[in-house]
């Protein structure tokens, strides 16, 4: 791809898997790897509709092993990018910045880990958990992971409701999968209602020890505002709440970098991200230098 800015590298869609209408699932190779650690977010660029450089960040769903970078992608109507990208097939190109941004991660000073996502939301935590069973270290510490993943219905789903399930065979990973629209899919057997409705639930029947256990959102602003509520009243400590918003911004959906965990009083007024889709998260960033 011709005239990138210069802190961008060429990349190629190998693979693409829709799920619906308006989510896919892209998987990229640049001409050279990225390096990201589980949970950070890599920087796509596209040709705007006025021929200048659209950029947005998305999640990265992959583990750092893996060789491509894998991308779980909602289409947003209106949006600057997002319709560009859909119309990308395997073997087409688009510009990816050559170094992966965010702080979302594992919390290292928690054993136990309660992670509850919407939709696009799954992909910090998957990157995680690949990683966690990837890595000798990691399954050494012995970490334990509740993983709650909600939609509206099963589609919205991906393909990463099974993936979950594959991991929860294992002794260190519980998953929940529930869709808030159980009507419109009368063969669902599993969850009712959203994530925070059936959070508690699941969390108080593993009766984990609170000091140990660190909390994590990412999806909508209202369920990732509505889960560190519930979590604060369970027991958690603030300093081990972490978050990650996907605001709609510029008529896109993005990984927002949100502040750190606060008490509901000091968050209202907290109703839309920065320009570019980017929520700030304890600073903010310097503008990208191209």
């Amino acid at each position: 791809m011709d005239g990138l800015p210069s802190s961008y590298l060429a990349a190629t869609v190998t693979r693409r898997e829709d799920h619906t209408d308006d989510l896919a699932t892209f998987w990229l190779r640049p001409e050279r790897p990225v390096a990201f650690e589980p949970g950070q977010y890599v920087t796509l660029v596209l040709p705007g509709a006025s021929g200048q450089w659209v950029k947005r960040p998305y999640s990265v769903l992959s583990a750092p092993h893996e060789g491509e970078i894998e991308l779980f992608v909602e289409r947003v109507d209106g949006g600057e990018l997002t319709p560009s990208l859909f119309g990308l097939a395997a073997g087409d190109a688009l510009g990816v910045r050559g170094r992966a941004a965010g702080a979302f991660a594992r919390d290292g000073a928690c054993t136990h880990h309660v992670m509850a996502c919407t939709v696009t939301g799954i992909a910090p935590f998957l990157s995680m958990l690949r990683h966690a069973a990837a890595d000798p270290a990691s399954g050494a510490r012995g970490d334990r992971f509740l993983i709650l993943y909600g939609a509206s219905t099963p589609a919205d789903l991906g393909p990463y409701a099974a993936e979950l399930q594959t991991f929860a065979r294992g002794e260190h990973v519980s998953a929940v999968v529930t869709v808030s629209r159980p009507w419109e899919a009368p063969n669902w057997t599993g969850e009712a209602g959203r994530v925070e409705d059936v959070l508690r639930k699941h969390l108080d029947a593993l009766e984990w020890p609170l000091e140990e256990t660190a909390g994590y959102a990412c999806g909508n602003p209202g369920m990732v505002s509505a889960v560190h509520g519930l979590l604060r009243r369970a027991g958690l400590d603030d300093a081990h709440l972490h978050e990650e918003a996907y605001f709609p911004d510029a008529g896109e959906t993005a990984p927002g970098e949100a502040p750190p965990a606060a008490p509901p009083a000091r968050r209202q007024g907290v109703t839309a991200a920065p320009p570019g889709g980017i929520v700030l998260k304890t600073a903010p960033r310097p503008p990208e230098r191209d």
